[in-house]
């Protein structure tokens, strides 16, 4: 998969997540991508101080790129 097919898969990733998180007032963004395994996101709106947010990291967001880029080994947020 070359990167700039994996950042199209780990955007669509987001696609699918993202109106989860707008409809609690919060958003996603990509950060980065580094070595072609750990993304880097952003949290925003009501995400950033949301208690579940960590949850929510692991359970959804990175469940659902693994879903799309089954390589990328670790998901981070910057908030």
């Amino acid at each position: 998969m070359t990167e700039e097919e994996l950042r199209h898969n780990v955007e669509k990733a987001l696609d699918e997540i993202r109106p989860f998180l707008q409809s609690d007032g919060g958003d996603i963004s990509l950060v980065s991508i580094e070595e072609g395994k750990t993304v880097t996101v952003r949290l925003e709106g009501n995400c950033v101080g949301c208690s579940v947010n960590q949850m929510t990291l692991k359970s959804g967001v990175e469940m659902t790129i693994k879903k799309y880029a089954p390589h990328v080994e670790k998901v981070i947020n910057v908030g």
